[in-house]
C-alpha cells in the first residue's frame, strides 16, 4: 500500500495527528502553535468540497476605515454595570461603590478605575448595550459572532472577518492573534483555517517554539523545506481539499513568520522597566502591552482575554480584587497608543457577555446575570472620545434610552475598520452570512 492510500485509509485524528508529527520531526521544529492550532481544527469531513472561485474571489470594496487595527479586551463572565461603567450614586442597588469624575465632562466610573478616569476623554462609553442571551457560552459566541449558537454551523469571529476582509498589514505576522483566550476562543468558521487566530497563552513567553532546532543547520532545514513542497504539490493534486491547502498554507505562514525580523513584536522583555511597571506585572497588563506591541507591527486584530467576572457570591470583594488589573492595563494601554501616535488609527473595545442584576442577593452579597442592560466602550480608531452613549434607569434596570444591540456594536466595529456590512460570505452549504448579522453602526459613536 503506498503512502497516499495508507493516509487516505486512515481516520480523521491519524491524519491529523501524522500531519502535526511530520512537521515536528522532519523540521526540527516543535510545531508553532498556529500549527498545532490548525491541524486540529481540520474538518471531520474529507470529502472534497467545492470552492469553486475561492482562489479568484475579488476583495470587497471596502468602506471608508478609519481604524486600521483593533484590540479587544473581553471580560468573560459578565462584568457588573453598576459596579464600574454605569454607577447610580444614592441608588439602593448601587452597594458600597463611589463614583469617581473623569477627564470627560459629566462622565464617571467607580471608583475601581482611577488610571482609566484620566483617558476618559478618548473614550466612548456605551452604557445602553442590552441582549436577551443570558448563559455564558451562548453570551460569548453571540458576543464575537453577532450570531446565536447553532448545532449546524460554526460562525466566524468579528476578528475572523477583519483578518479575511481587510487583509494583512504585516505579510509576515498573523492577522489576529488572541491573548489569554482560553478553550472559549472562536473559531474561524465558515472561512478557512488560514484565518484561525494565533493563540498565545503565557502574553510574557510570547510565541513559544518559533525557532529552528538547533540541531537543524538552514541548509538542512531549506533542503526539507523544497522536499516538503514537492510531496505536497502531488497530494495536494490527488487530494484538492480545503483541509489540505489549509494545512499547506498555514505551514508556509509559519516558515514565513519563523524567519520573520518582526518576530521581536511577541517579545515583552525589550520593553522598559517604566513601561513595563506602568501595564503592571499581571498576565493582563502584560497582554495589553504585549497587544500594543503586535498593532505596532502591523498585527490587525487583537484579543485579550480576561476572566473572573462571574460574581455572583461577593460580588463587591471579587471586584475589589479584579478591577485594578482590568483598570491599570487598559489605563496604560490607552495613555500608552496616544503617545506613540498610534491610538488614532487603532481601536480600543472593551465588551463582556451581558450585566448583572441591579438588586444584591442578601445570602452571598453577589449580582446574578443581567443581559437586559449593561455596558461596553470604544476608545481610538476613529471613535468619539469624551462620551456617553446610551443611558439605563435610575436603577441600571432598564434602558431608556439610545438601545444598542450586540449586533449594532459589532456593526460599529465593522464600519470603523472598512468591513462592508452588506458584503456577504457563504457557508459551505451556502447559506449567506454578513460580519453582524443585522446590525446597523452607531454612527453618533463615529468621528
Amino acid at each position: 500500500m503506498n503512502f497516499d492510500s495508507i493516509f487516505h485509509a486512515a481516520d480523521a485524528e491519524t491524519r491529523r495527528s501524522f500531519l502535526s508529527t511530520f512537521a515536528q520531526r522532519a523540521f526540527g521544529l516543535a510545531a508553532l502553535p498556529s500549527l498545532g492550532h490548525l491541524a486540529a481544527s481540520l474538518p471531520q469531513d474529507t470529502a472534497p468540497q467545492d470552492r469553486s472561485g475561492e482562489a479568484n474571489r475579488s476583495a470587497p470594496q471596502l468602506g471608508t476605515a478609519t481604524a486600521q487595527s483593533v484590540i479587544y479586551v473581553f471580560l468573560k463572565g459578565g462584568m457588573s454595570h453598576l459596579d464600574t461603567f454605569d454607577t447610580k450614586p444614592g441608588a439602593k442597588t448601587q452597594g458600597p461603590v463611589k463614583s469617581i469624575s473623569t477627564s470627560a465632562d459629566g462622565v464617571q466610573l467607580s471608583e475601581h478605575f482611577p488610571v482609566l478616569a484620566k483617558q476618559m476623554h478618548h473614550v466612548a462609553l456605551i452604557n445602553s448595550m442590552s441582549s436577551t442571551v443570558g448563559a455564558h457560552e451562548q453570551a460569548q459566541y453571540l458576543m464575537r459572532t453577532s450570531y446565536e449558537m447553532r448545532g449546524t454551523i460554526k460562525h466566524p469571529g468579528l476578528g475572523t472577518w477583519c483578518n479575511a476582509i481587510c487583509g494583512s498589514r504585516n505579510e509576515s505576522l498573523p492577522g489576529h492573534v488572541v491573548i489569554s483566550g482560553g478553550a472559549e476562543m472562536i473559531s474561524s468558521g465558515f472561512f478557512p483555517p488560514t484565518y484561525l487566530p494565533l493563540p498565545i497563552g503565557n502574553p510574557e513567553e510570547g510565541l513559544q517554539n518559533s525557532s529552528r532546532s538547533k540541531a537543524i543547520d538552514e541548509k538542512t532545514f531549506a533542503k526539507r523545506l523544497e522536499l516538503l513542497k514537492k510531496m505536497n504539490e502531488a497530494f495536494a493534486a490527488r487530494y484538492p481539499q480545503r483541509p489540505v491547502r489549509a494545512y499547506t498554507e498555514g505551514y508556509e505562514a509559519a516558515v514565513d513568520l519563523m524567519r520573520s525580523p518582526d518576530l521581536i513584536a511577541f517579545d515583552t522583555k525589550k520593553e522598559s522597566d517604566a513601561i513595563r511597571q506602568a501595564y503592571g506585572e499581571d498576565a493582563f497588563g502584560r497582554g495589553c502591552m504585549l497587544a500594543r506591541r503586535l498593532v505596532e507591527h502591523g498585527v490587525r486584530y487583537v484579543e485579550i482575554g480576561l476572566g473572573g467576572w462571574d460574581t455572583h457570591n461577593q460580588n463587591f470583594e471579587e471586584l475589589g480584587d479584579k478591577c485594578p488589573a482590568l483598570d491599570r492595563g487598559l489605563g496604560t494601554l490607552i495613555a500608552d497608543l496616544d503617545a506613540r501616535g498610534l491610538l488614532r488609527e487603532t481601536m480600543v473595545v472593551v465588551a463582556t457577555e451581558f450585566g448583572r442584576t441591579p438588586d444584591i442577593t442578601k445570602d452571598n452579597n453577589g449580582r446574578n446575570h443581567y443581559p437586559k442592560a449593561f455596558s461596553t466602550l470604544m476608545a481610538g480608531g476613529g471613535i468619539r472620545g469624551g462620551l456617553r452613549f446610551g443611558k439605563t434607569d435610575a436603577e441600571g434596570r432598564e434602558v431608556v434610552e439610545k438601545r444598542v444591540t450586540i449586533q449594532d456594536f459589532n456593526a460599529t466595529i465593522a464600519t470603523a475598520l472598512g468591513i462592508p456590512l452588506k458584503h456577504i460570505e457563504h457557508s459551505p452549504s451556502g447559506r449567506p452570512f454578513t460580519a453582524a448579522d443585522k446590525g446597523r453602526p452607531v454612527l453618533e459613536l463615529l468621528a
